[in-house]
């Protein structure tokens, strides 16, 4: 039964049917081959409403959304500014500083698209105006964004506490240290690149000098409340005051206040169309959410997990072949399947695994949304990749290419991170 279920599942995947599609068809399948199976079509709605009926689903659209108007309301451009002040005149100031806004604007965001749409429209041009070479920047913007997911608050992190069970609170506390580690990886390959490749130097300064022409504490004014953003968001949710979902729900609030009062960057006419680009963004990610938890009490009443845990304990006996093991397969899965629904079809099979092995839930859940949001940036099917070509008018697989070493850089942030637990565990 469970080579059927995953051969249905894998054969839709490969003649191109919707991922939600392949993963009802290898839910219903057992049914059908056969009848005194319990998991009938009936058992599969009723699995797919229970599944979607949390008050923290709210907090995935209401995230989209704050992280929307944040990004149009030209949050990104204050960020890098302020980070650009900081470490503008060093060696690679200027790269480390896109790193630093996407791994803060994901923090309002929750999203690797989103960030990399934000951050890249803004930071590209001002990075090649410098001298940059352009494949360079987008192949930066389009690494440094896969921040976005690992940052919290993150979009998989909800997703992947909701299908498995683990605690959304514990995933967003300990993903704060592994995303500044991968930010600080990213930043010295940068500083690296810039050493061997050189930089404008005068052009460096010229920017730098128009930047803190009024000073620091200008800059850091001008851009205080997006700043606050992040804050107001974690701080809410670390300090008991409210839950993710809540926080979500403040966020959106927070966000029209500074961009349609304090910034005056959108008109009360904007939130409509926000509204619709929330609905139309979540609405068919909802859908994957409920048929995946159906899929996943498939899964469970065939004892797939069970048998899968048999399998791989007798193939690795050890729990560093097993993470090494799942960190190459999730990797080359990262390349053909988006992050999010990689999450949610993979998590519920592979946790029970993991914790067969004595693994810490929370780490693992971690380790997966790291390995998958690589591939963001990984051809052929990056996401980021996609978003940012188009903006520094290059091929694709160039984009790729170019992103090599950085992958690179994100893949050592990621062994670190999966094979020593405290770097993940020691806030929670």
């Amino acid at each position: 039964m469970t080579i059927a279920i995953f051969g249905v599942f894998f054969v839709a995947l490969i003649i191109a049917l919707p991922i939600g599609v392949a993963v009802c068809l290898a839910s219903i399948l057992p049914n059908l081959l056969d009848p005194s199976f319990t998991t009938d079509v009936q058992f599969v709605l009723r699995s797919m409403i229970s599944g979607i009926d949390s008050s923290s689903m709210l907090a995935i659209p209401l995230f989209m959304l704050s992280g929307d108007i944040m990004s149009k309301g030209g949050i990104s451009k204050k960020l890098f500014n302020t980070f650009a002040a900081i470490v503008g005149k060093r060696t690679a100031g200027m790269p480390c500083a896109v790193v630093l806004t996407c791994l803060f604007f994901g923090a309002i965001s929750g999203s690797g698209p989103a960030t990399c749409a934000a951050v890249g429209a803004m930071s590209i041009p001002i990075l090649t105006n410098l001298g940059y070479d352009k494949v360079f920047s987008g192949a930066l913007v389009a690494t440094a964004a896969g921040l976005g997911v690992i940052i919290p608050p993150s979009i998989p992190y909800i997703t992947v506490g909701l299908v498995t069970g683990v605690s959304v609170g514990a995933l967003f506390t300990a993903g704060i240290i592994p995303g500044i580690l991968i930010a600080v990886c990213l930043m010295v390959y940068c500083i690296i690149y810039c050493k061997r490749n050189g930089e404008d130097k005068e052009k460096v300064a010229e920017n730098y000098e128009r930047i803190m022409q009024h000073g620091f504490f200008h800059v850091l004014r001008d851009s205080f409340w997006a700043l606050l953003t992040p804050v107001i968001i974690l701080g809410g949710i670390y300090s008991g005051i409210v839950t993710p979902t809540e926080a979500a729900c403040v966020s959106v609030f927070y966000a029209l206040f500074v961009c349609l009062f304090l910034y005056r960057s959108m008109k009360l006419v904007d939130i409509i169309g926000f509204l619709r680009g929330a609905v139309r963004t979540y609405a068919p990610l909802c859908i994957l959410l409920a048929m995946a938890r159906a899929f996943s009490k498939v899964l469970t009443v065939a004892k797939v997990p069970q048998s899968l845990g048999e399998f791989i304990s007798t193939a690795f006996s050890q729990q560093w072949l097993f993470l090494l093991c799942v960190i190459v397969i999730l990797l080359l899965l990262g390349m053909v399947l988006d992050v999010g629904p990689a999450n949610i079809i993979l998590a519920p099979i592979l946790l029970p695994v993991a914790e067969a092995f004595g693994m810490n839930p929370v780490h693992f859940c971690i380790i997966l949304v790291v390995c998958l949001s690589v591939g963001f940036v990984t051809p052929p099917f990056g996401m980021n990749l996609f978003v940012v070509a188009p903006m520094i008018d290059t091929p694709v697989m160039s984009v790729g290419k170019k992103a090599a070493p950085f992958i690179l850089a994100f893949i050592v942030a990621l062994l670190l991170i999966a094979y020593i637990p405290p770097l993940t565990l020691l806030l929670i």
